[in-house]
């Protein structure tokens, strides 16, 4: 899918391309390539002479090359963007372009992205300059609130973790929670600790880019600030992160512990019937084994007797166990 925005009256506006005729009646200062075609690539390459790389979005790339410069002035930046899927969270690569001396539109700059599926941040973005005139004025602004939204898009997130891990608290912390409960609250407590962790890394690799910005010396004195602005929203994130990390570890080591505290409840219930029938089994052998003749053959009370003292035997430890308190 191409997409091409273009800037009218301050505000961002979106087309889709279908054909390299319908490309060239525009004058974008943004072009999105969402899973593109090797049509899509060829009018990119016809209309504007940029060869997108095979390898734009591999994620084995060495991290010292997601930033360069090239001679020709482009800006090469590869990026992850975060997707908060509660089936499935993860990270979406997209390589970002910057041509500032495209001759061909005459203008102040392209930028070009190019991502294997929707990215939330990108709607965002297209959401807030609809809505907000002024908000973009080039190309090195698109790329710039696609990193302040992916930031604003992170403390979204944390701020859902949050209230999750309070509802998931207040289920731990019940002193009857069931073994089922337990065990969801464990997935529920995992699967927020792999969504931090995804945050943080989001947030190192933003960082990273947001600086390499500001090192390319692109930016004008109101880009340069707003790039600031960024890294200290950033900065920010990671002591949530690093209290939602540690509110984690504590729910976890509860919630096992807790499930430990159940399964050694099963534990002395065994413990206890294994003891209380001790005496019974004793008496049991004693009375079997111990006499050549079956006593109740001389003695008439007898077998009854034996019988009277394995209940007995059986329901003193019982109730001793009771009034310490162990059966509870």
């Amino acid at each position: 899918m191409l997409n091409v925005f273009t800037l009218a009256n301050g505000r961002l506006f979106q087309e889709e391309i279908e054909s390299l005729e319908e490309l060239a009646r525009f004058k974008p200062i943004w072009v999105d390539l969402e899973d593109p075609t090797p049509e899509e690539r060829r009018w990119v390459k016809q209309h504007f002479g940029l060869s997108i790389p095979e390898n734009a979005m591999d994620e084995d790339i060495e991290e010292s090359a997601r930033f360069f410069e090239e001679d020709n002035g482009e800006l090469h930046v590869r990026s992850d963007f975060l997707i908060d899927d509660d089936e499935d969270p993860r990270a979406v690569r997209v390589a970002f372009i910057l041509n500032e001396h495209n001759d061909t539109l005459k203008s102040q700059g392209v930028l070009f992205s190019i991502h294997d599926e929707d990215v939330p941040v990108f709607r965002l973005l297209r959401m807030r300059a609809r809505r907000m005139p002024g908000l973009i004025e080039d190309a090195k602004d698109v790329l710039l609130m696609l990193f302040d939204a992916d930031a604003e898009y992170c403390a979204d997130t944390l701020e859902d973790i949050y209230d999750e891990i309070e509802t998931v608290s207040k289920k731990v912390l019940n002193s009857n929670a069931s073994d089922d409960l337990l065990s969801e609250a464990l997935s529920a407590i995992a699967r927020h600790e792999d969504m931090s962790g995804r945050i943080r890394r989001n947030v190192m690799d933003t960082r990273r880019a947001v600086s390499f910005m500001m090192r390319s010396r692109l930016l004008n004195a109101e880009q340069f600030e707003d790039a600031r602005q960024i890294l200290r929203d950033l900065d920010s994130l990671d002591g949530h992160t690093a209290f939602l990390f540690d509110k984690i570890n504590f729910l976890m080591d509860a919630t096992v512990g807790f499930i430990n505290i159940n399964q050694n409840k099963i534990i002395k219930i065994f413990s206890v019937a294994s003891v209380s029938l001790l005496p019974p089994t004793l008496v049991a052998s004693s009375y079997g084994m111990n006499f050549d003749f079956m006593p109740e053959l001389k003695w008439h009370y007898g077998y009854p007797l034996a019988l009277v003292l394995m209940v007995l035997s059986a329901v003193v430890p019982m109730l001793y166990f009771r009034k310490r308190g162990w059966l509870r």
